[in-house]
């Protein structure tokens, strides 16, 4: 049987490992593609801190980055709430092939850049909420 910190662990090298993923795929030009993993990396981490505040080792099974913190003591300031609401659009909007259209015409690099750049802010951020 796991550890809680082995659940942890494995949540984080998930992450660390899409934060690999995100970096190609910007590189490549893989813009809606790069935040929907930009997304995956939030998720994970959230999961991780999901199970280190709660009894269980297994974390919702959703995608709601909001949701995942809800029952964590992790504060959310305006301005991080906002943008995770924003991120947990990618995560619905990567996967259904009717928003793919529009969405590509929305992630050009200029805005996905910012993206990323919002998003590695926030993992940052929350990587020392797990320490």
């Amino acid at each position: 049987m796991k550890t809680k910190k082995e659940h942890i662990d494995f949540w984080l090298i998930q992450a660390d490992d899409d934060w690999t993923a995100v970096d190609t795929l910007l590189k490549g030009r893989k813009y809606l593609q790069s935040l929907f993993f930009a997304h995956l990396v939030i998720e994970k981490i959230c999961k991780a801190l999901w199970i280190m505040h709660n009894e269980g080792n297994v974390p919702p099974r959703t995608h709601n980055l909001i949701h995942l913190l809800s029952t964590t003591p992790i504060k959310l300031d305006d301005d991080k709430s906002e943008f995770m609401l924003n991120l947990n659009r990618f995560q619905l909007e990567g996967r259904y092939p009717d928003y793919l259209t529009q969405m590509h015409k929305v992630c050009n690099e200029v805005f996905t850049t910012n993206m990323i750049d919002k998003t590695n802010e926030l993992r940052l951020w929350l990587l020392k909420k797990v320490q």
